[in-house]
């Protein structure tokens, strides 16, 4: 989020953490040492991690080792701080009891035999013989249980979905012929509502590609209408075994991100690559990660559309280092759908960071790019809000490259900031745009918030709640700046400390993604 917020399957225990009556002493006799996951592009980079690490001291427990803070900005992405983490760490918990766990050498330099057996058994059918279960025929069961196989998921799992979807509109923004894609979905359940706020997220379960299926299974031995015979050893050819174990090294620890993380590479890519594995189905199936759900920002109100819920996202595609051609796995899958089709999207409705805001406080939004989309809803909930009461006005700064390739939603932005919309400047609100490349001089949003330096503050004097969504590179970060030098022209306050008011109480959120 940008925030420094716990991640979900922390919050509970966070909560519990932070309870009054828990003494000083509360941990005595606990050891641990706490690694965090980060990207020092966010502004709170790593502040859950360092939060947890200051608790746990607090209750009284022992560290092991420093905090480790994983960077997915590095060369080497968060391993580059994790791999030096983990030998210190083997080495402490080595020295404190040696026969806790295996000596460091076995650690750095594994034995196979040491891998045990597989915690995956599979049974196999042929087509013909395979016996009925009830669950095949049910897709969000088939998926829950899919899932629960994965070690990662076991005890963190979401269930089944809360929805199965199904795409009604595919509608691309952006021009036809311009190098970024950005589409509207429309989903929709037409047997009953879906339970949402605005600000939510939309997780979804995207479905591989059936061609890449059909490879790896190719590339298995499996045949899916007959029996399946699985060799049961792994790389016979010598100069593969000898690159594999290099990359399993820290030595090349480097050349592996460069290899795998850099070059995006899947599962079947690195089989292919190393054509003696014959490795057990059983451990594919164990070593194979799941499928990942991709969380979208909800760009549509329940007071509008109470049995859709609207996606703005934009179609990822890429060059890796090696100039071959990614692209982004979920959102390629939707691009790819037809509208009405009997595909059904697997679907779960996330809390998100951004906090419903009630009708009478006015709004303060900055979101340039696919950063628009939770205000969209925003802005379409208070249209609906204000046909039947009376609401605060929105200001909101948007911002793209060019008015004619990427404006989103150009047309309802426009209809909104006219007469007596919830954007217009008659009822106190605003709507700006940046357009970045449609001039010599590049402008972004937060230049047009200085422009626009006298409303904006007019805005805060009124108690306006301040939201920002985009990118988590430089924007987040130039926005902060350019509101605290409105600050302090137009109020000679201590700009930061303003800010960080406005935080505490709920009135300054923001929402990022890389």
């Amino acid at each position: 989020t940008g925030q420094g917020d716990p991640p979900d399957s922390m919050k509970g225990f966070w909560r519990y953490l932070l309870k009054k009556d828990l003494g000083a002493r509360w941990l005595e006799g606990l050891r641990f040492a706490v690694f965090g996951l980060g990207d020092s592009g966010y502004q709170k980079y790593n502040l859950p991690a360092k939060k947890i690490d200051r608790r746990l001291l607090q209750l009284g427990a022992e560290i092991i080792i420093e905090i480790g803070l994983g960077d997915d900005q590095h060369p080497s992405g968060y391993e580059g701080a994790l791999d030096p983490w983990l030998l210190s760490l083997w080495e402490s918990l080595n020295k404190a009891n040696p026969s806790l766990l295996p000596r460091i050498t076995d650690i750095i330099n594994p034995n196979l035999n040491y891998l045990g057996d597989s915690k995956i058994e599979v049974i196999y059918y042929s087509c013909n013989d395979a016996p009925p279960d009830s669950v095949v025929s049910d897709s969000k069961k088939l998926i829950e249980r899919a899932r629960l196989m994965s070690p990662a998921l076991k005890f963190h799992s979401d269930g089944e979905p809360q929805y199965m979807l199904k795409m009604v509109t595919n509608q691309r923004l952006t021009k036809e012929d311009y190098e970024k894609d950005v589409r509207h979905f429309e989903l929709e359940d037409p047997s009953s509502a879906i339970s949402y706020q605005v600000g939510d997220a939309l997780e979804i379960l995207p479905s591989q590609n059936p061609s890449a299926v059909n490879a790896f299974i190719e590339r298995c031995n499996l045949d899916p209408d007959s029996y399946i015979t699985i060799m049961s050893h792994f790389a016979t050819a010598e100069h593969e075994k000898e690159r594999l174990q290099y990359f399993a090294s820290p030595e090349g620890r480097d050349d592996l991100y460069q290899y795998n993380q850099k070059e995006s590479r899947t599962v079947l890519e690195v089989l292919e690559d190393f054509p003696s594995v014959h490795m057990p189905f059983e451990w594919l199936v164990q070593l194979t990660p799941p499928l990942k759900k991709r969380a979208f920002s909800i760009s549509s109100s329940p007071l509008v559309h109470p049995n859709q819920i609207h996606l703005t996202v934009s179609i990822v595609s890429w060059l890796t280092p090696f100039k071959r051609t990614r692209q982004g796995l979920c959102s390629t899958w939707l691009a790819g759908l037809s509208p009405n089709e009997e595909n059904l999207i697997p679907c779960w409705v996330h809390k998100g960071s951004l906090p419903p805001p009630k009708p009478s406080i006015p709004l303060l939004l900055i979101g340039p790019g696919t950063g628009c989309a939770p205000f969209r809803a925003f802005v379409e909930e208070r249209a609906a809000q204000s046909a039947r009461e009376s609401t605060a006005p929105i200001l909101f700064f948007f911002g793209c490259r060019n008015e004619d390739n990427d404006f989103l939603y150009k047309d309802f932005w426009l209809k909104h900031a006219q007469d007596k919309g919830v954007l217009s400047l008659k009822e106190g609100g605003g709507f700006f745009v940046a357009f970045s490349r449609d001039q010599p001089q590049k402008v972004y949003v937060q230049h047009k918030i200085k422009e626009q330096s006298a409303r904006v503050w007019n805005m805060l004097c009124s108690g306006a709640a301040i939201y920002v969504a985009g990118s988590s590179t430089k924007m987040p970060a130039d926005v902060t700046a350019a509101l605290e030098e409105v600050v302090r022209q137009k109020g000679g306050e201590a700009a930061s400390g303003w800010l960080r008011k406005l935080e505490r109480a709920g009135k300054f959120n923001i929402e990022t993604w890389s």
